[in-house]
């Protein structure tokens, strides 16, 4: 007996062994909740694509259409943007990765109120998380990105967050053989360079938009299983529609925004001046102030809330619009608050059935696979950032 057990231990590390030297594979199919069309493109699958939808904007009540989605990408191409996601190559000092702030089991965001940078030094504002982002046709909290791939353009290469160049890193990718076999397998061609940096946006954004979340207990019930949802947070979605919370004005079903930028008139974190938010991009004053509305889709995993992070509990951030219109905004700013910015009055218990209604938005179904190891042959790197309690002051 123990001879056998000898053997299947041997066998086991030698598999082990093996698979650790393999070469790398990428999948040939697409991820959960996709599948293939004629030309082997990954469709999204959703029930919501059955109904209609006012204007092809996905906004209204329980079932409600989608608004048009980013798919059509190959399996191939999505499962080389999740290891480029995964990858610190992509950083200047090697030392983060995409998902350095964009954390899977943070809903996609890292935990922080503020993002570190490759300094160590906070951002200026916290990292959004990407579920649903394939969805979306504006990006970072001011909107001022018009598309994933050049979206990303900033973090890679701001001095402040990833710290990287386009020429630094295209050369890293050509440099690491495992990378070029991987990008040829992805865009198969008679191309001399397989690896060019349309092609790394490209498969990031493949990926990134396969980061669906519409399988929670709310969709459930929004498909018609009544049982799907509890007493309590049915209460909760009532509120949530009703017109004295208006939540469901802004943050409309069924990715719960309506992606537009409103001035809510959120306060700043101690000691920190206002962040002037969309103001800056369009020079607009009535903008001052403005953010986009955040979709809510696993909003219980992506503490703390609003563009600042300043508030630690769901509880806090509902209660903020409960407060009184306007009554954070500091003193000689005159802010142009949205007219959904008012005073609904709730009560605690209220608020309470709010955030058991926001819990049943969670769904991590289609979570992707982590990467157990990366073409560069550099460890993950994304778990090692310090939790948001060790560094705060």
């Amino acid at each position: 007996m123990r001879a056998l057990l000898m053997l299947t231990a041997c066998v086991l590390s030698c598999a082990a062994a093996a698979s650790d030297t393999a070469p790398i594979r990428l999948s040939d199919t697409c991820p959960a909740g996709f599948a293939p069309d004629d030309d082997n493109r990954c469709r999204l699958v959703s029930l919501y694509r059955q109904y209609p939808s006012l204007q092809d904007r996905g906004m209204g009540g329980l079932k409600i259409g989608l608004p048009r989605v980013l798919d059509g990408f190959s399996p191939e191409e999505i499962d080389l943007g999740r290891l480029l996601f995964f990858d610190p190559l992509l950083s200047a000092n090697r030392d983060m990765s995409c998902a350095s702030c964009h954390q899977p089991d943070k809903g996609f965001a890292d935990g922080r109120d503020r993002s570190l940078g490759a300094s160590g030094e906070p951002l200026p504002r916290s990292a959004p998380s990407l579920w649903n982002v394939g969805f979306q046709k504006q990006f970072f909290w001011d909107g001022r990105a018009d598309s994933l791939e050049t979206q990303m353009l900033e973090p890679l290469y701001a001095a402040n967050e990833m710290g990287n160049t386009p020429e630094q890193l295209l050369a890293d990718l050509r440099g690491n053989a495992e990378y070029t076999r991987l990008f040829r397998q992805a865009f198969p061609g008679d191309d001399a360079e397989p690896v060019t940096l349309a092609r790394v946006y490209r498969a990031i954004t493949a990926f990134e938009s396969t980061l669906v979340s519409l399988n929670s207990r709310y969709d459930l019930y929004a498909h018609g299983v009544h049982e799907a949802l509890t007493p309590r947070e049915i209460e909760g979605l009532n509120i949530f529609r009703s017109f004295v919370a208006r939540c469901a004005e802004c943050h409309t079903p069924p990715l719960f925004t309506n992606e537009q930028i409103a001035v809510i008139g959120t306060p700043e974190p101690d000691g920190r001046p206002l962040d002037p938010g969309r103001e800056a991009v369009t020079g607009e004053a009535s903008q001052r102030g403005g953010f986009k509305v955040p979709g809510l889709r696993n909003i219980s995993k992506t503490a703390p809330y609003m563009h600042s992070g300043r508030f630690d509990e769901l509880s806090d951030a509902i209660a903020f619009y409960t407060g009184g219109r306007g009554h954070a905004v500091p003193e000689g700013e005159n802010l142009y608050l949205h007219w959904h910015i008012w005073e609904p009055g709730l009560r605690d218990e209220e608020i309470a059935r709010l955030v058991d209604f926001l819990g049943a938005l969670d769904d991590e179904s289609y979570l992707p696979r982590e990467p157990q190891r990366l073409p560069s042959g550099l460890p993950l790197v994304h778990r090692d950032v310090a939790p948001f309690e060790e560094i705060a002051p």
